[in-house]
Parts: C-alpha cells; structure tokens; sequence
C-alpha cells in the first residue's frame, strides 16, 4: 500500500488561497459586487439560529449589558469552521445578505437586508436606541445640503487597540482584569463591566467549541500530516479558553481570534505593528528549537491573513529612532507574495529604513501586481507633532486602517468615517454670484462665498462630532476594543467616553481636484481671457453642456492641478490651506480636538452622482476627484506625471498626523522600463521626504486590467490596492473598478 503524500506548507498556502478565491467567487454569486476588502467572512448558507434578546422596544439591543449578553448568545451559536490547511482554527461568517455593518446578527431580522431604509434614514445613527437619537434633526439636514456623505455620527471602531495587552493576558487574563477593577471601582452602575464580562465568556465558550470541533475532524480524518495539525489546534485552543499564548503559532491563534470576533462588532479592522508584536514568541521558538524552518512561520501567518484583512504594519522605528524591522518583517512578506490573496498590510517608511525590506516589498509589488501600502514616516510623524506630541510618541504610531494611522491603544480618533464635500461649497457660491449685477461678479466674491459656505460646513461637522462624542458610548460600545485599550477596564468606560486619553477627531474633505481645477477654469477662461462670461459659464453648467462639447473641453484644458503650471496647483493648495485652517483652528462647541485630512476612499462614483456639472469641464453626475490626486489625464503620460503627481499630494498635505495618500498605477512594463526596482524604491522615498504621508500602488499589465474590466471572470484572482485596501478585482462593482482603469489608462 502506497504511503499517502503529505502536502508541504506551500501546498497548503496555495489551498487556502484556492479556497478564498472560491469563496470570493461564492459572495459574488450569491450578494454580488461588495465595493470593500475581503473582510474575511465566511459564506455560510445554512440558517443561524440566532434572534436577539431586546433592550428596547424597537426588538434591538443598546449599551453595554445588552450587546454583551447578545453578543454571547451569538457566540453560542455561531457556526464552527476550522480549515484543515490552516494552522488555526475560526472564522467568522454570513449568512444572508451581508449588511453595511458587522453587527447585523444584532439588529432584528426585519433590518438585516440591504434597502429596506431610505437614505435619509440611513444617515441618522441606527445602532443609537431611537429615544437618544437627536429630536434636533437639523445637523442631518444641514449634513445632507452640505453633501457631507459620510457625517460619522455613530460610527465604530477606527481605532487601534494594543494587542500587547491581550496577548499578555489572555482571555482568561482580561475576564480577570474586568473582574478585578469591578471590585476596585465598586460603580453604581455595573452595566460596563456586565457587558465586556458577558462579551470575553462568549469568546471563551466559543474557542471551547473549536477545541471540541477539531478533536471530532481529527478523529475522521485520514491523511496523516493534517490530522496532527487538528490536534495541535485543538490542544493549542484548550490552552487559549484561559491561558495567554506561550508561542509563535498560539499568539497568531488568539489574533485571529480577535479578528473574528472585532470583524462581528462594526467590522472593525486594525491589529498594529505585527512583526513585533509577534517578535517574543519568534525569538523564543527559535531559542528552544519548536521551530527550525522559517516556512513553518510564514504558514502561520498566512494562516492569519487568510482569516482576515485586518491592517497591521511593519517595520518603522522606536521612540528612540531604532529601526524596528526584524526577521519577521521579511517573513510578513513572503506569505503576502506565497498566498497572494487581498491582505492589508503597510510598511513604514522612513529616512535611514532598512532598504533590504523596501527593496523585497516592490519586488513583491512587480512579481504580484500589488502589495504592502508605503506609509511615510516624516510627513506622518512631524504632523503629529503639530498636535503637541512628542517625536517618541509620533514614531509609535501604526498605519492601520485604509487612510489611517492611530496610537495603539490610547487614542480616540475616528479617522476615515467623515466625508465633506469641497465642491458644493463652489455650486452654492456660484449661485449666489449670479443674482449680483454684471460688474459686482469678481473671482474675489466668488471665493470670499466660497470661503463662507465651507466655513459653515465645517461648523455642522464639529456639531455632529459633539452628538457623536455625547451619545455613541452609552448605545454603542466598543465592546471588543475596550478590552485593548489602556484606560476603559480601568475607569468603567467605553473609548468614547473618556476611556482614553488623546481624542483627535479626524474628518476628510473630498473633490480637492474638482474643486481646485473649477477655480482655475474660472479664472483662465472667465476673468483673465474673457472667453466666457458669467452668464454663458452659468448657462453651461445648467445645461450639463448640451451642444457645447467645445466649451467643455475648452474649460478642461487650462493648467490643472498637478501640472506644475500654476492654476489648478495654486487652487488646490488654497483649498487645502482653508481647509486645514477651518478644521484645525478651533475645536467643536464642546471641546473636542478635529484634524482634517482628504481622502475619498473609492466612491467617487457615488459622490459625484448628486453633483450638478463643475466648471472643469466634468458634466452632470460624473465622479469626483479621487482623494488629493490630480484627476487622470492632468499630464502626459510616463515617469513625468508619476512625479508631478507624487509633487502635487505632497503639497496639499493638511499635517495633522493622518494619512492624505497618493494612489498611483504603474503599468508593468512601463515600470520596467523606467529603471524597475530601483526607480519604484526611488519614487517610495522621494515621496517620504516630499512630506508625503501614504502610498497605495499597483503595478499592473494595462492589457490585463482591460482584460478584467471587461470580464472579471478573465482574472478572478487577480488583487489590486483600491486604496488603503487591497481587494480581488473581480469583486468590485464596474463604477469602483472604472476609476483604477482610468488612472492605469492615464498614467501608462
């Protein structure tokens, strides 16, 4: 009888990666395009018997004691999965159409399907019980006049936890801890310590539930090597239900348990700086001999990222300046490149770094198409800085999330929920120009109104921070990442409401290139070469250029942001200075600290659909600029553009401490041709020292992304960093793809 094969660690990343690939294939099928990361989520089609336990009379639960109790009620009966290809056990899944939020297992089954609110609806803060949503309905509308797609008013999550302490702890270790300060605080109110006491017995009897799960698929299974792996994780699980992690492949194991579950609870998304965190227990299997191939660890960690894309970092430095790469960090790497499926992960870059890792990670980049996120350490750290904070704790700081960068564990910054639009501001200014007499409608006037009406835009922003801040804690808590954080178990508190100590609220304006090119337009054609007039621009914007292609393109082509030329890169950095200062200048009625940034994530598409035409030429519902970049097309092709572009974000950065990204598209051979490698690492480090805070870059064949456009099914593997995130492009709806098709079709 022939010996059965055993499959290598490769072999068994390469079926995970088929495995995600089916199950990406199985979402679209089933629920169609999702414009987000992969998120992890396993497709799950039988019926979960699951109805939540109400606190209110809407049939949903609210505050502390009763997410906690539901939350465990769920645990207790989410379904098991456990890959035998993985080195660990968990995942978290979906069984009907996946909501906008992680947290639909909590809302009543009426709510759990997309469409069944209007817009207006969906912009009140839902996951608020509806007695503390605002009677005052008038920052909504305001919101809603103002174009503020995304307020942020009862968001989650989007902020980094300390991993250190959990990993440290133990679920055992933490339900300790909780135990310990209820005792010491003694509160009046017990319902804090109720909720996370309730949500940490969940996750214990769930792993326990794995741990059963995989001794009975042991039990069965017939090939050898995998059979061992079942058993190493259940006894690895058993250990995990109490004890904190002792080596390399437990600690990966209790992260991807905190990834399932953060995942459930507002689709949180971001875990820290992973290869040093993970450093201890590498170091000490190494020391003691459990591991003795480094294709053992990259097997885990791939392990992890096939469970989910949360956003960690690597590489950087310490307080002290120290550079913080390690063996691990290259290791991160290769199981990126090995398993080669949407994976969130950002190296920091910075003047000094460790240029063996740059030099791996763009390889990576031309080899797979995409890879790490480059966030830059001198514009990031010097804007955090401006807040008042020291360079130690600057260099703390980790990238993880799309745009976003946090202090792990101690600050409260919300960034990457709040979109502002920079261009109604222009539409409502023009009106208001054009009931003036012929000789009274100067540019001056026009911008001093558009000063005005951005002004008061961004006073109904600071407004809605205040109710957020007010009301978020005590109807939405952050259930998982107050466990993580140094101050909530402490105080008896959620992070929203006083739990920890630094708050910096970020917000993001949007259009900056629409906005900037209009000006520019207006002034070349309207006021310096009287081309146009007022009226005749009016007329054509009303009309959406009807018959007037001519006047469209004439409007389009004077110098445009990021040409170098003036016009559109003065406008630009005019806005973004207002912008800056409106945001930054004072903080809310209340107190809070805002730092603003610009960043779109990838929904021009739907920004832009409301928008009336802009006088730079793009028409009626087209999409807006994407975050600070120039729009495709500002310049010829080439290097040329690739560095006026890299130029042109560098110098609209608010530098405030969080990301304004560049996003650019190489076409493969065109980045071989340009000098490969060694250009790419160039161009990285020349944006770093530009000022510039983060870079989301593809390489990419032009011939394939048309190819996929056209016919996802043509590359259904194929990855691609739409921002911040990566994600397989067969996912993504054609209005998301469209935007990296015209920048690779610009920039080639």
């Amino acid at each position: 009888m022939t010996e059965e094969r055993q499959p290598s660690y490769d072999e068994r990343i390469k079926a995970l990666e088929q495995a995600k690939t089916e199950f990406n294939e199985q979402k679209v099928r089933s629920f169609g395009t999702h414009d987000s990361d992969d998120h992890g989520w396993i497709p799950w089609p039988q019926p979960i018997p699951f109805e939540p336990r109400p606190t209110h009379a809407d049939g949903a639960a609210y505050g502390f004691r009763g997410v906690g109790a539901n939350f465990r009620r769920w645990l207790q009966v989410h379904p098991i999965y456990i890959n035998p290809n993985s080195g660990t056990a968990g995942a978290w899944v979906q069984n009907g159409v996946p909501g906008v939020c992680g947290y639909d297992w909590l809302r009543p089954l009426s709510e759990r399907k997309r469409g069944t609110v209007s817009d207006e609806e969906l912009e009140q803060p839902r996951n608020w019980a509806p007695d503390d949503r605002p009677a005052d309905q008038s920052v909504f509308a305001l919101q809603r006049r103002f174009n503020h797609y995304a307020g942020g008013i009862g968001s989650a999550n989007h902020l980094s936890p300390d991993m250190r302490i959990g990993l440290d702890l133990g679920w055992g270790g933490l339900l300790a801890k909780l135990r310990r300060f209820r005792a010491y605080n003694h509160p009046d109110d017990t319902s804090f310590y109720d909720g996370e006491e309730g949500f940490v017995l969940g996750v214990q009897e769930w792993i326990g539930r794995h741990v059963s799960a995989a001794r009975e698929m042991a039990a069965v299974e017939t090939n050898a090597l995998l059979k061992q792996n079942l058993v190493e994780i259940a006894d690895m699980n058993a250990w995990l239900v109490d004890n904190p992690p002792r080596t390399l492949r437990e600690a990966v194991q209790f992260l991807v348990w905190f990834q399932s579950v953060d995942r459930m609870w507002g689709l949180g998304g971001a875990m820290g700086q992973i290869d040093q965190l993970l450093w201890p227990y590498y170091e000490a299997d190494v020391a003691a001999g459990r591991i003795t191939d480094d294709d053992e660890v990259v097997w885990y960690i791939a392990s992890m990222f096939f469970n989910d894309t949360h956003y960690s970092q690597i590489g950087g430095q310490g307080p002290d300046g120290a550079d913080l790469s390690n063996r691990l960090s290259f290791l991160v790497l290769e199981a990126m490149h090995k398993l080669h499926i949407p994976t969130n992960i950002a190296l920091r870059v910075y003047d000094g770094m460790n240029m063996d890792l740059l030099r791996r990670a763009i390889e990576n980049h031309i080899a797979d198409g995409t890879g790490v996120s480059f966030a830059c350490s001198k514009g990031l750290d010097e804007g955090f800085m401006r807040q008042g904070h020291p360079i130690g704790l600057a260099r703390t700081r980790a990238k993880v999330g799309c745009n976003w960068t946090a202090l792990p564990g101690v600050e409260y910054c919300l960034q990457d929920v709040t979109r502002v639009c920079l261009i109604t501001p222009l539409l409502m200014a023009m009106d208001e120009l054009m009931t003036l007499p012929e000789p009274e409608r100067t540019l001056d006037y026009l911008w001093e109104r558009y000063q005005a009406h951005l002004a008061f835009s961004v006073g109904v922003l600071k407004r809605g921070k205040d109710l957020h801040m007010e009301r978020q804690g005590r109807n939405f808590p952050e259930i998982v990442l107050n466990l993580f954080c140094h101050g909530p178990i402490e105080r008896g508190c959620d992070v929203a409401a006083g739990g920890v100590d630094i708050v910096d609220l970020a917000v993001d304006g949007i259009g900056l290139a629409t906005a900037a090119d209009s000006f520019a337009s207006i002034e070349q054609r309207v006021v310096k070469e009287k081309r146009l007039t007022w009226e005749q621009l009016k007329a054509h914007l009303d009309n959406d250029f009807k018959d007037a292609e001519d006047v469209r393109l004439m409007l389009n082509s004077v110098p445009r942001y990021g040409s170098g030329k003036g016009g559109g890169d003065v406008w630009a950095k005019r806005i973004s200075d207002l912008w800056d200062r409106l945001v930054s200048s004072e903080p809310t009625p209340n107190g809070w600290r805002v730092v603003p940034g610009l960043f779109s994530h990838g929904g021009t598409f739907r920004y832009g659909s409301n928008l009336p035409a802009t006088p730079n030429g793009r028409r009626a519902g087209e999409p807006t600029s994407h975050s600070a970049d120039p729009d495709p097309g500002f310049l010829p092709g080439g290097m040329v553009a690739a560095t006026a572009k890299s130029t042109a974000v560098a110098s609209v950065q608010p530098r405030w401490g969080n990301t304004t990204p560049l996003q650019i598209e190489f076409d493969s051979k065109l980045a071989k041709d340009m000098g490969g490698v060694e250009a790419l690492m160039a161009y990285v480090l020349t944006h770093n020292a530009q000022g510039g805070t983060l870079i989301n870059m593809n390489v990419v064949s032009k011939e394939m992304i048309l190819e996929a456009h056209a016919d996802p099914m043509t590359h259904p593997d194929l990855v691609i960093r739409v921002t911040g995130y990566s994600a397989f492009f067969r996912s993504l709806s054609r209005e998301y793809r469209q935007p990296i098709v015209d920048r690779v079709l610009a920039e080639e």
